[in-house]
């Protein structure tokens, strides 16, 4: 089964002029904040969504069938964006998720907002990725680099305010709210994208879209997010249902690999898997991203069952953490845009991430409270370094018309680091609770806490593979815009 797309035309269009990129890459912001809200602002209105629809026991559904459908579809929006634009996957992509939104705020009981969570996931799938990617036709990559601290702002503020908002209308209007908000929301965005989105450079070539490729690359990655879910929660990690389920998980990617390596026009290309400044970028943020994630979800038990802070004195302290990721991307978006050496940021500052991971991992338990929040601070400061040079570095590398492709495959292994990094950490530390539930404010503190100096071990670990990865990453000269005036840039004629 073929589908295709003509060459971009050559007929010239009008150029976009300096406000309609603006007026885009507000819209890319206010899409990217929706996708980023909804992956917390659930969060917190779990309990109360449990009781109001009688069903607790399936209640992480919630959460894993919104996962599963974004991290499966995530590929499948960059390769169709590469065949038949972007504008029309983005649209769809932002209508999708509007339309699962609408279904969960509607959902009469459990099994239907779990449903509707895999609907709202197929749409929420595309929209980081295809906003990456048309920041990425539009600016050139020096002229990206500007723009990519405001983006991490847009995404961390909304992962910020996500569980607070959760929790206010859970607590105060209804739990429906929270999906509610994403309608008025993601209209303004698609308002404000839809115009503008018609002159689009265009990029497209004739593709085959490798069907089977698509369905082994949707088993697999369902296959390893099911396996991390499920383990240690419904089945014991060394139970005969897990073994089976990670050898079908790893057989299924063995075969999506296989597929990639044997048919013509593999889902996604070798060259852009092959091509090192890709691989070694997308590893770097993976890293970058499994480490904060991990660290973000589980130093909360840290805190309220160890150093014995309430759920209020918990958010506060962990403001330093949060927040660094936003001024380490801010940081490493001016250094990208003044300097050709945009690796010695990361560089400087990620040992230092690692001495801090030592020092938590030495003294988390006889640390000041602010001190530990400090040291946090400090590691989420060189983590968020990473992000926007590893985009900016895949942005670099490859051909424009496989742009969707390479960015798609960079933020689905970044969504798997994650996945697997919270997998691990909770491994590490509901393990020490020893409740299955992971209701760790019963456990003894004392075994919480040896349980966290492995887990800051491993950020050091993880910390000094991030400084290996930047170092080995090849400092490519950004590309600048094609013509003297940045913002004025030559479109072709086209939807």
């Amino acid at each position: 089964m073929s589908s295709s797309a003509p060459p971009a035309r050559s007929k010239p269009a009008a150029p976009l002029s300096k406000p309609e990129v603006r007026r885009i890459i507000f819209g890319l912001m206010i899409v990217m904040t929706l996708g980023a809200l909804d992956q917390t602002i659930v969060a917190t209105a779990m309990p109360t969504i449990g009781r109001d629809l009688a069903d607790t026991e399936h209640l992480p559904w919630v959460v894993t069938a919104y996962l599963l459908a974004a991290t499966s579809a995530t590929p499948l929006y960059g390769k169709l964006s590469d065949i038949h634009g972007r504008r029309p996957m983005f649209l769809i992509s932002i209508s999708v998720f509007l339309f699962g939104s609408v279904l969960c705020a509607l959902a009469p009981s459990m099994l239907v907002l779990i449903l509707a969570r895999f609907v709202q996931g197929i749409g929420g799938g595309g929209l980081l990725a295809l906003a990456q990617t048309i920041a990425g036709d539009i600016l050139s990559p020096k002229e990206r680099a500007s723009y990519q601290g405001y983006f991490a702002t847009a995404f961390m503020s909304a992962s910020l305010a996500g569980p607070v908002l959760g929790g206010f209308f859970a607590q105060h209007l209804h739990w429906s709210m929270i999906f509610w908000v994403n309608i008025p929301v993601g209209i303004l965005g698609f308002l404000l994208s839809n115009k503008p989105l018609k002159r689009l450079p265009r990029h497209e070539r004739p593709h085959r879209l490798d069907i089977p490729g698509a369905l082994l690359l949707i088993a697999s990655t369902s296959g390893i997010l099911l396996t991390l879910n499920l383990g240690g929660a419904r089945f014991s990690w060394t139970s005969p249902e897990m073994a089976a389920m990670t050898t079908l998980a790893a057989l299924l990617m063995a075969a999506f690999f296989h597929r990639l390596r044997h048919t013509p026009e593999p889902l996604i290309p070798l060259e852009v898997l092959y091509d090192r400044v890709v691989m070694i970028a997308t590893l770097a943020a993976s890293l970058s991203v499994g480490l904060f994630l991990g660290l973000a979800i589980y130093t909360p038990i840290l805190f309220e069952s160890v150093r014995g802070l309430s759920a209020s004195e918990t958010g506060i302290a962990l403001i330093p953490l949060m927040a660094g990721t936003v001024a380490g991307a801010l940081m490493a978006g001016q250094t990208l845009a003044r300097y050709r050496h945009y690796k010695r940021l990361p560089l400087a500052v990620l040992p230092f991430a690692g001495f801090s991971a030592i020092a938590l991992m030495l003294w988390a338990g006889s640390l000041p409270v602010w001190g530990v929040s400090l040291l946090l601070g400090v590691m989420s400061v060189a983590f968020g370094t990473i992000l926007p040079i590893s985009t900016l570095s895949i942005q670099n590398a490859v051909a424009a018309h496989q742009l969707g492709t390479a960015i798609a495959t960079a933020n689905l292994c970044r969504q798997l680091a994650g996945a697997v990094s919270v997998a691990i950490f909770g491994v590490i530390i509901i393990g020490a609770s020893g409740h299955a539930t992971g209701h760790v404010s019963i456990a003894d503190p004392a075994g919480i806490l040896a349980s966290f100096r492995i887990v800051f071990g491993l950020a050091a670990l993880g910390s000094v593979a991030a400084f290996a990865t930047i170092a080995i990453l090849e400092e490519r000269p950004l590309m600048g815009p094609p013509g003297a005036s940045a913002g004025h840039l030559t479109v072709s004629a086209g939807d």
